[in-house]
């Protein structure tokens, strides 16, 4: 927490630096190539393409003047290597999941899923139009990033196991992959976890390295081939309800861009996160049937053990009220999902439940 307090005060006496300077900024010129980097193996269904949507939109918004030169991980840097390569300035930006950083600070967790929190619609609604971005960018100024949402990837599933979860104890000894907080609530429940690049997770799930894992939902897990391994898939999970994906540049390089610039990527950023979400929601439904047509077994947790992960996430949470920035953003967002999901209850949670109702959906 040393660390984090002394960058916390550079960050704001340079904020404050930069404030007192009345010379207008200079602005990088000529034509740029920026290098992206990103927590996904090349051709990952959904997610390496949300990247790839990135590097090519600000590529061509900008007519060429930045090029975007995406690198997968494992082509300049790992998966998990990514933050600090862009805050080293070895990399210019990088395209990932933040819960993937939450060892840099606990608070990254909000802007990629909560457990038992966000759906996809709820977190744009406070990211957009409450604290969530001014709360990413506080939190990124600590690193010298610039960070917005870049992608979502819908609700998650509970995950792929070699057999059948019908007690919380069933997790004690459990090798389970994932990453975040998620995975600290699977702790507390016994379960050894293991935070594994996606691009890696074929491999561990088949040779018995873990038991069993999450990935992404029905489209993605198909595209992995994890039924190959297993029958057994929970299609709800309690950890990530509408994941983001973030974007995010080392400072300097942002404030070398000029307005324009920075306009294009952000707008870059906003439009990929409404076009990956579409991605996997237009898709989950038709890969489900085929994973059942193929003898995928779907099963849903017990309410006893939906109870235990919600005991373990309130555990976990507390661990980090003494941060301060965690404990904003978490009564933030809390408060947000509170507004948001009484009226979404009230609406389209009611339309839909007596439309599937009436016309058998």
């Amino acid at each position: 927490m040393d660390r984090r307090s002394f960058l916390r005060t550079s960050a704001l006496g340079g904020s404050a630096a930069a404030a007192s300077t009345l010379a207008a900024p200079a602005y990088a010129q000529g034509n740029r190539t920026l290098t992206l980097v990103t927590t996904w193996g090349r051709g990952l269904a959904g997610v390496h393409d949300s990247a790839q949507y990135c590097a090519d939109r600000i590529t061509e918004m900008t007519d060429g003047q930045l090029t975007v030169d995406l690198k997968a991980a494992g082509e300049l840097v790992g998966a998990f290597e990514v933050f600090d390569a862009v805050t080293a300035g070895q990399a210019d930006m990088y395209h990932g999941v933040d819960y993937y950083f939450v060892n840099q600070h606990p608070a990254y967790q909000f802007f990629a899923s909560l457990p038992f929190g966000m759906t996809a619609q709820e977190l744009n609604n406070w990211y957009y139009h409450g604290d969530g971005m001014e709360l990413h960018d506080e939190l990124g100024q600590i690193f010298g990033l610039k960070s917005f949402l870049a992608g979502n990837t819908g609700p998650q599933s509970g995950g792929w196991f070699r057999s059948e979860i019908n007690s919380p104890e069933d997790f004690n000894g459990l090798k389970f992959r994932m990453p975040g907080q998620g995975g600290e609530v699977l702790g507390k429940l016994g379960a050894s976890v293991q935070n594994i690049p996606g691009g890696e997770v074929y491999q561990a799930l088949s040779s018995g390295a873990i038991d069993g894992t999450e990935w992404i939902g029905p489209w993605a897990d198909e595209k992995a081939g994890f039924q190959e391994i297993t029958k057994i898939y929970y299609t709800a999970g309690f950890h990530e309800p509408g994941p983001g994906l973030s974007l995010a540049l080392n400072r300097e390089v942002w404030d070398s861009l000029s307005p324009a610039h920075q306009s294009a990527v952000q707008t870059t950023a906003a439009a990929s996160n409404l076009w990956t979400l579409s991605m996997f929601m237009a898709n989950n439904g038709a890969a489900l049937q085929r994973l059942q047509s193929g003898g995928v077994q779907v099963r849903e947790f017990s309410e006893e053990i939906w109870t235990a992960f919600g005991d373990a996430a309130n555990e976990v949470f507390q661990q980090y009220m003494s941060d301060d920035i965690y404990k904003r953003t978490f009564d933030s967002y809390q408060a947000s999902m509170r507004e948001s999901a009484a009226w979404i209850q009230r609406s389209e949670g009611a339309f839909t439940a007596q439309r599937n109702r009436v016309i058998g959906v």
